[in-house]
């Protein structure tokens, strides 16, 4: 009788390559290196992803080598070095192709799956546009996609909903684009949060801590406003695949399923995910990991 095959066992390793001038971290969870390399391209920004990864990737684990990296200025990255230099979504994107070039040479691929999660899609098109040769497929979590008009209906959306409420409209009234001031965006920011039942949005503090993140922020904000993919990126040469939450007022559901139709891509896909806003991975973590899985074997039996 032969002898069984040892259980696999998942390997937790923290890089820190040189990324633009500073250290920046990648998490890698892995039971085999030649497995894909799945790399995510966290919200924001200024957020990470790597706490609780485990609920939103633990089916995902048996068929990638995950990666999650905190960007510059975020995370375990800021707290090992703050970037230098102001950040842009320039130099974000530059980042983001020297971590793909670090990872194809350190585990040996040619090409390597990428997802990117809100703000992450501004890095995650970036590669999609530049440089196609290098992914096998891009999931597009909630992408931003045109953002000045995504910002504009759900300003529309929210004074609406808070047509009684005479803070609300007050400061909702206030709000012009493109943004004058952090403040403006503030309010945006509080009254979404606040009807997405998160009370915290109305307190001191968390007018404060959101300031002090635009400090850094609002201007690569100001630079993502400017997107406009349907006039910039009408087609592209590899496989995407869309994940689109129905409740999603942050990044529009109506302007992503529309640009989606519009595209041209070698393969193409959208999952709807009904119980989901704007953070489809924490909303629906099985759904999506499921509709990840999916696409690899209908790619596996064309």
């Amino acid at each position: 009788m032969p002898d069984a095959k040892p259980a696999a066992t998942e390997v937790t390793t923290t890089l820190t390559p040189d990324i633009g001038g500073i250290k920046q971290v990648l998490e890698i969870k892995t039971d085999d290196v030649s497995k894909p390399v799945l790399l995510f391209l966290s919200g924001g920004p200024g957020s990470s992803m790597i706490k609780g990864a485990d609920s939103f990737t633990n089916a995902l684990k048996n068929r990638f080598t995950l990666v999650q990296w905190d960007q510059r200025d975020a995370g375990k990255t800021l707290k090992l070095n703050p970037s230098p230099v102001q950040p842009s979504v320039a130099q974000m994107e530059q980042d983001t192709y020297q971590v793909i070039q670090f990872l194809r040479k350190e585990f040996k691929q040619e090409k390597i799956y990428l997802l990117g999660s809100s703000w992450g899609n501004v890095l995650g098109f970036y590669i999609v546009r530049n440089h196609p040769e290098l992914l096998h497929a891009y999931f597009a979590s909630n992408p931003v996609v045109s953002q000045l008009e995504s910002e504009k209906e759900l300003l529309q959306a929210l004074k609406v909903h808070f047509k009684d409420n005479a803070v609300a409209s007050q400061e909702l009234g206030s709000i012009s684009f493109p943004f004058t001031s952090d403040e403006s965006m503030f309010y945006l920011r509080k009254w979404l949060f606040y009807k997405d039942g998160k009370e915290f949005a109305t307190s001191p503090a968390f007018k404060t801590g959101f300031l002090q993140w635009s400090q850094t922020w609002s201007p690569v904000w100001n630079e993502v406003m400017k997107i406009d993919l349907p006039k910039t990126l009408q087609s592209v040469d590899c496989p995407v695949y869309f994940f689109v939450g129905k409740n999603d007022i942050q990044t529009s559901t109506r302007i992503t399923q529309e640009y989606f139709e519009t595209l041209k891509a070698p393969k193409k896909g959208l999952f709807l995910f009904d119980h989901s806003g704007h953070q489809i991975h924490q909303d629906e973590p099985v759904k999506f990991q499921e509709a990840i899985i999916k696409t690899l074997d209908t790619t596996a039996k064309s």
